[in-house]
């Protein structure tokens, strides 16, 4: 009895942002071809907090004196919760004149030191008395923070490893409905994506006075941080028995 030659090639659907492209593989007989998505969701790992200094003054000193105080009270705060102020990073210092432009002469008002300061965190319990501490210090203008997953190896793989199975199961599906059974895996192509985290400034809000102040929740109280979405697409070629 003749060997029957079949090739199949079974699309499924992609909801990926990013469009997936299959790569040219040539057709081998008694081969099956597919291609699958995964999908792992992973809980984040590190908290990471970004802060300015922003210091203004007559003079090229006395702005900078201003920032090194805000810097010394960025310190205190740090120290109070555990952190060395050598885990935080600073990402630019600069140190410029301002001008009146309004006046046809530009003229030279005033001098500004802005420096914009990052800080990652493991224990997510330190966050809330954080941000808090440095609106009450009134050191910074702006305040945001970023979860993220900084082991996004493991989360990859086992991205990788649910579109693997789906793949294998579909080919599963397609050599059982022809009377045959799925073989060794011959060819195998894998994409993997992680969904972009973007850096929402939040504001300092203006706090109430006295023991109102201190029953004030911090805005990030009780909230769960969102879980780091990782998606991959596995194209298989496998051999039919």
């Amino acid at each position: 009895m003749k060997s029957l030659s079949i090739l199949a090639v079974c699309c499924l659907a992609v909801t990926l942002t990013v469009a997936q492209e299959h790569p040219a593989v040539t057709a081998q007989p008694n081969t099956v071809f597919v291609g699958a998505d995964g999908k792992f969701e992973a809980n984040p790992d590190t908290a990471q907090l970004q802060f300015n200094i922003s210091a203004q003054d007559e003079t090229a000193r006395g702005a900078y004196d201003r920032a090194s105080k805000s810097s010394e009270q960025i310190r205190q705060i740090l120290r109070a919760n555990g952190i060395e102020p050598k885990a935080a990073e600073i990402g630019y210092f600069s140190l410029q004149p301002v001008y009146d432009y309004k006046n046809p002469k530009r003229k030279l008002v005033a001098y500004r030191v802005n420096a914009n300061v990052s800080l990652k965190l493991k224990d997510f319990s330190k966050v809330a008395p954080i941000l808090q501490q440095l609106a009450d210090a009134d050191v910074t203008e702006t305040q945001s923070i970023n979860y993220t997953l900084e082991d996004m190896d493991a989360a990859k793989s086992r991205a990788v490893q649910d579109a693997y199975r789906r793949a294998r199961e579909s080919a599963n599906a397609v050599a059982s409905a022809s009377g045959r059974a799925v073989g060794e895996l011959s060819y195998a192509s894998v994409d993997t994506f992680e969904n972009i985290r973007v850096f929402q400034p939040m504001m300092k809000r203006a706090l109430p006075m006295g023991a109102a102040a201190e029953a004030a929740p911090a805005p990030t109280e009780e909230f769960t941080p969102q879980s780091i979405s990782v998606t991959a697409h596995v194209n298989a070629m496998f051999t039919l028995r």
